[in-house]
């Protein structure tokens, strides 16, 4: 399914980027995870962890 989603996002010629599927670990007020998924271009993939 992701790369359907991913397959979407790109635009076809001339502006091409790299999209990936990213996970990240949320802890709540109580203690518990949850995870949060968001799709985004790869050159920001390292930022969007910190």
């Amino acid at each position: 399914m992701a790369k359907k989603v991913v397959a979407t996002l790109q635009k076809k010629g001339g502006d091409n980027k790299d999209f990936v599927k990213v996970f990240k670990a949320v802890k709540s007020k109580n203690g518990a995870y949850s995870f949060k998924e968001d799709i985004v271009s790869g050159d920001v993939a390292k930022t969007y962890f910190k």
